[in-house]
């Protein structure tokens, strides 16, 4: 039975042998926490026979966004995985948006990230739309200063230009793109 017992041990730590690194691709910690925070704009449009319907005169739901995110990755090894908060202000036909979502991809080259994502996202609609929420699911990418010549400017961490696409339970199109500030 000891045997057994043994041999059941080493198995699960294989998996964290297998993440035992000491360095991130960055050249960061391979654990830890990285806080960021972060301005995207973008554009929200919404498919005809959505949730939101349609008003007299209107054919689909869509404006402008700017939005403040603020998040953390937990890094573990070469992949990471973390949840992110959005407050979003919209233009046109959209008021308010705001939603949570967790993350999770890979580091890619020095300091970019490669990522999918799922969460709740709430829409308060204006002039006549109502307000809504649902699931959100996306997926994107951040370059760090390293993969675009600059990696002297801000270190490891420092800004990284992200650009994203979510779907509102896949009724809409909502491509994003802007500056992520990790702490």
């Amino acid at each position: 039975m000891k045997k057994y017992l043994l041999a059941a041990a080493m198995v699960a730590a294989l998996p964290s042998a297998a993440f035992a690194q000491d360095t991130a691709p960055d050249g960061t910690d391979a654990f830890g926490i990285e806080p960021y925070v972060g301005v995207l704009g973008g554009y929200h449009t919404f498919d005809r026979g959505s949730e939101f319907g349609r008003i007299p005169g209107e054919t689909i739901m869509n404006g402008a966004l700017i939005s403040g995110i603020a998040g953390v990755n937990v890094p573990l090894g070469p992949v990471f995985v973390g949840v992110e908060g959005n407050a979003t202000k919209g233009f046109s036909d959209i008021d308010w948006e705001y939603g949570v979502k967790g993350r999770f991809g890979a580091r890619a080259g020095e300091s970019g990230l490669i990522y999918a994502s799922a969460g709740y996202q709430w829409v308060n609609g204006k002039g006549g739309w109502p307000d809504r929420k649902d699931w959100m699911y996306g997926a994107g990418v951040e370059v760090g200063p390293k993969e675009i010549g600059m990696g002297g400017i801000t270190g490891n961490s420092g800004v990284r230009v992200r650009f994203q696409v979510d779907t509102y339970d896949f009724d809409s199109f909502r491509p994003m793109a802007g500056l992520v500030f990790h702490l």
